[in-house]
């Protein structure tokens, strides 16, 4: 090999391992590498689970109302909703969702006869479960 090839190759070599190109020197060049796109999953819808304590009660007697919400933040409020007609009313009986998900509420009814009770925060609502009132 001739000296000016020689002197070529070590330039190359010498300069290539001082910006820190190690076997770059001699590897083909590459393309940028670019990551694999990540499948966006959205979030679970939030639900809410609701029971009554007791399945009847005397009138302005206190019962208990539990479940448990799934997708909603510690310390959202879930309201009492009580159907009276065709309509849907939320009652002055609310209580925060606690870091587990769970919560807990005190309620006492006055209307006789089957309440149809739920519990709703926002659109999220529970399934419908009754309490009847003697």
């Amino acid at each position: 090999m001739n000296r000016a090839l020689r002197l070529t190759a070590v330039s190359v070599i010498t300069a290539s391992l001082l910006l820190g190109g190690g076997a770059a020197a001699f590897a083909a060049p590459t393309q940028p590498h670019t990551p694999a796109p990540v499948a966006a999953t959205a979030p679970a819808p939030a639900s809410l689970t609701a029971k009554a304590s007791v399945s009847a009660v005397g009138a302005w007697e206190e019962f208990r109302i539990t479940g448990t919400s799934h997708g909603i933040p510690a310390g959202t409020r879930v309201t009492v909703q009580q159907k009276q007609g065709t309509r849907w009313v939320s009652l002055p009986a609310q209580t925060p969702v606690n870091s587990t998900g769970a919560y807990s509420v005190r309620v006492k009814l006055g209307i006789k006869g089957l309440n149809h009770l739920r519990m709703a925060v926002n659109t999220t609502v529970s399934p419908e479960f009754t309490v009847t009132v003697r």
